[in-house]
């Protein structure tokens, strides 16, 4: 069975306490990130559009956490590094196996298949900024919930699932479903959420994000994805 260090979720308990202010900045954040995304991609390219989508909520993240790293990001151990490929595998079947469901039965477009290939560098960059973007509102909703409440296992599970929906909402293109999103991109993604959540290490759900993408990336280069 595999064990993992007992640590508990920042800010949601005031432990650290985070601002008024920080929280706004930090909500305010994830939208400015993706429309500033789309906006540096759209007029130069996607390496320098990660980039600064990335740096966007990362560093205001930093700033109201008095630039303790070790809040969010640690080196990840055995078990943590053995979750992540577990979980990866789990969404890259379910993804699969969804995507086949939908297609067959008709009730919803998946995609085009001509969706621009993205260089592999690029992922380092966006893959972190899209944990950020799952970890800011999750933080948010757990700190206002559990402080209402005082029920921790409930506030986790309505803050998780909102953050889902949330996450998978911003996934919504012309040529794309609303049910497609919401099944792969929204609770699909419920599986890198699980490896934050069990391990609270935004490092290890992000090389399980990172390996997810790059697969389907390479996929994709390769011709066997998105044909």
């Amino acid at each position: 069975m595999l064990s993992f260090e007992k640590r508990d979720f920042p800010f949601y308990n005031e432990i650290p306490k985070m601002s008024k202010i920080g929280w706004l900045v930090l909500l305010v954040s994830v939208p400015v990130a993706l429309f500033s995304f789309r906006y540096v991609c759209f007029y130069t390219n996607e390496f320098a559009g990660s980039i600064v989508f990335l740096l966007i909520m990362l560093i205001p993240l930093l700033y109201f956490s008095d630039w303790d790293y070790s809040l969010f990001f640690r080196k990840p151990t055995k078990d943590e590094l053995i979750l992540a490929v577990v979980m990866f595998l789990a969404f890259f079947i379910y993804s699969l196996i969804m995507t086949y469901l939908l297609d067959a039965s008709g009730l919803a477009s998946t995609g085009s298949g001509d969706a621009d290939i993205v260089p592999i560098i690029s992922l380092v960059f966006s893959m972190m900024a899209e944990e950020l973007m799952k970890f800011i509102p999750l933080m948010f909703l757990l700190r206002v919930l559990f402080k209402y409440t005082s029920n921790r296992r409930m506030s986790i599970a309505v803050s998780s699932a909102v953050t889902l929906v949330f996450f998978a909402l911003i996934h919504l293109e012309p040529g794309v479903s609303l049910l497609s999103v919401l099944l792969i991109q929204g609770l699909g993604s419920l599986f890198h959420l699980y490896v934050y959540l069990k391990t609270k290490n935004l490092f290890a759900s992000y090389l399980s994000h990172l390996m997810t993408d790059a697969i389907v990336l390479i996929m994709a280069m390769l011709g066997i994805f998105g044909a």
